[in-house]
Formats: structure tokens, sequence, C-alpha cells
């Protein structure tokens, strides 16, 4: 049985644009990669391991769905590439600082598109 949070959050994903699913996916990689962190914190390394696969099941949803026909597609390509690798790390070494990378440029990524969604970019 579903309670109300669970609705709201299954009507927000099904009546969402685009741009607001990938807003909610960056969002959502940053969620658990701040679970995954305090999980270390707390040397509950199940917990770490289960948060960050989510994490990295994210990020790997981005890398296939980019349109490699669009120039930028390629950078973000690798850029996506290195914020796995940098998750995987993390997850096999524990250590924080690489998780911290990883969040710091997942952080960036979302807030470049948030501010592309608001159509407030200068140049």
């Amino acid at each position: 049985m579903y309670n109300a949070s669970q609705i709201y959050q299954t009507n927000a994903v099904q009546t969402a644009s685009p741009q607001e699913l990938t807003l909610m996916l960056y969002n959502g990689c940053l969620k658990f990669i701040k679970l995954a962190s305090r999980a270390l914190e707390e040397k509950n390394i199940e917990q770490k391991h289960i948060h960050l696969v989510k994490a990295q099941a994210i990020i790997t949803q981005f890398r296939i769905t980019l349109d490699m026909d669009i120039p930028i597609s390629k950078d973000l390509d690798v850029l996506y590439m290195f914020i796995n690798e940098k998750l995987i790390e993390a997850n096999t070494t524990n250590n924080q600082e690489t998780l911290a990378l990883a969040e710091d440029l997942v952080r960036e990524l979302r807030d470049t598109w948030k501010t592309m969604m608001t159509g407030t970019v200068t140049v």
C-alpha cells in the first residue's frame, strides 16, 4: 500500500518534463552519494555500497542516454566515466575524499543543468 509521500513522488515523476526528470536524477544521485558518505562515516560498509551502486546506476543512465551526435556529449561522456570511476574507487577504498570529489562534480553538473532550465545562462 502506498503512503502519501510515495503517491506524490510517483505523480511528480509521471508529470515531469524530460528536463525536470534529469534534474530529479541529478538530485537523486547527490542524495545517494550523501547517504553513502554518512554510511562511510558510521562505518556501515554495506549501506555505503548500496547507496554508491545506486549513484553509479544514475551516472550510467546519463551515459547511455547521451546523443553522441551532439558535440558536447563526448565531453559529458568522459566526465560521467570519471565520476563513475571515482564512485567505484570510493566504494572499494572507503575514501571519503574521493567520494567528495564525485559529489562536487555531480553538484556542478546539477547546478549547471538547473541554471540552463531557468534560462539564466550568461555569456
